[in-house]
């Protein structure tokens, strides 16, 4: 028999309802399926683009640390004279009022009042480009601009680099290590410096807002490195032996094997080298180091931000700010005192050398005789970081060198 068709509205209504659902169904699994694959594929071209976008920027990031250091043996870093500027010394202390303050005094003539006489002969190249530039409109204080002893902003030696290598863009920044407080001092177990090392130590840690937690923390993870690798202020070259087998001429035109040596040195600088990578490794907590103790629109502050993790041993008189020259001084004693004359008198007239220092603060020689190891009046340690940018991706990295006259000695590079 042939079955009966239903003509119930209420059951034709349902099967309409079923074909509905299961339509809804599938065209949410069907967007679902699509909206996967295509964040997939998009995932994917973002994976390629940033692979492409890295290796360019590595490229590039070789590239310039390369150019940087064939051409820094060209580099003159020249002091200029700031008589009528205010120092940089004290701006790491200063709040954001604080800072405004001093940019309004300056504005005002407070520092422009004062007469000093140029002398072209004793002044560290007047006429250098960092100096003549340097043209401040008084009328707006956002215009104004501290400048370091280099003529730009502390620690840098030169205005940064700006260039493209292919498509990447590429910043070199050259920084005076010299400037900065030498981590390195902490480890110093020598009896006659190790109670002055401690010291110093605290006192930067105090001018930095350093809490005792964490300048305690810090002492522990440099007694670890100690004894890792024990630290000394002067490390002297080493001299090693290569043993290898040979054959040499023996008796009737035969020959027989030996054992011979070759004496090689190896510089003093491969110490420095070691102490880099350990203050760069993760056996130093930075992160608490690198917290910003002051934050504006321009400037960033941090007790990082001060220290020498190279393995620089002397601290520049002409370039470093005040922290880090009554840590300097406390070898010697009256470092506050010694600190203030400094910050004064480089600002007319850089110092030429430690007699130089000995003469214009006659009054202290005896002090600066017993730090004269800690100081310098010329910098000859240096950090030049670079920084590429291409597309999605960023690469960065820095080189630590030693540079005697036109010699660039590099003694460690680091990349990220």
């Amino acid at each position: 028999m042939k079955p009966k068709s239903s003509n119930n509205p209420v059951d034709h209504q349902k099967r309409q309802g079923v074909v509905l659902l299961v339509t809804l169904v599938l065209l949410v699994v069907l967007s679902t399926l699509g909206y996967t694959l295509s964040s997939r594929v998009t995932t994917q071209r973002r994976r390629d683009h940033y692979v492409v976008d890295y290796a360019v920027a590595r490229y590039g990031c070789d590239s310039a640390v390369k150019y940087a250091l064939a051409t820094l043996e060209e580099l003159n870093p020249t002091l200029i004279s700031r008589p009528n500027e205010p120092d940089f010394s004290d701006l790491f202390a200063m709040s954001e009022t604080d800072y405004q303050k001093l940019l309004s005094d300056w504005a005002s003539g407070v520092f422009g009042d004062i007469e000093i006489p140029y002398d072209a002969n004793n002044v560290s190249d007047i006429n250098d480009v960092n100096n003549i530039a340097f043209a401040p409109d008084f009328n707006d204080t956002n215009s104004l601009k501290i400048r370091g002893p280099y003529g730009q902003d502390w620690p840098l030696v030169t205005k940064p680099i700006e260039l493209k290598i292919g498509s990447a863009m590429v910043t070199i920044e050259i920084e005076d290590e010299n400037a900065k407080y030498p981590l390195g001092w902490a480890m110093l177990n020598e009896k006659d410096s190790k109670r002055e090392a401690k010291v110093a130590l605290e006192v930067f840690s105090e001018w930095m807002d350093v809490n005792s937690v964490v300048a305690s923390s810090l002492k522990k993870q440099l007694k670890e490195i100690n004894k890792i690798k024990p630290y000394q202020f002067e490390f002297k070259a080493i001299r090693i032996s290569d043993r290898r087998m040979g054959k040499v001429a023996g008796p009737r035109g035969t020959r027989k094997t030996v054992r011979t040596s070759e004496a090689r040195k190896i510089p003093a600088s491969v110490h420095l080298t070691d102490f880099a990578r350990l203050f760069h490794s993760s056996l130093v907590e930075t992160d608490t180091l690198a917290k910003p103790t002051i934050v504006s629109e321009t400037r960033t502050e941090s007790p990082l931000k001060y220290m020498g993790r190279w393995g620089s041993t002397k601290v520049n008189v002409n370039t470093a700010p005040r922290h880090v020259l009554e840590a300097a001084f406390t070898f010697g004693g009256d470092a506050d005192k010694i600190a203030e004359e400094i910050i004064q008198r480089r600002r007319i007239k850089p110092f030429e050398n430690i007699d130089d220092l000995k003469k214009s603060l006659f009054g202290y020689s005896d002090s600066i005789d017993k730090c004269e190891r800690y100081i310098t009046t010329v910098s000859r340690f240096f950090t030049i970081k670079v920084t590429v940018i291409h597309g999605m991706s960023k690469v960065s990295a820095v080189a630590a060198v030693i540079k005697e006259g036109k010699e660039v000695e590099r003694v460690a590079l680091i990349s990220g």
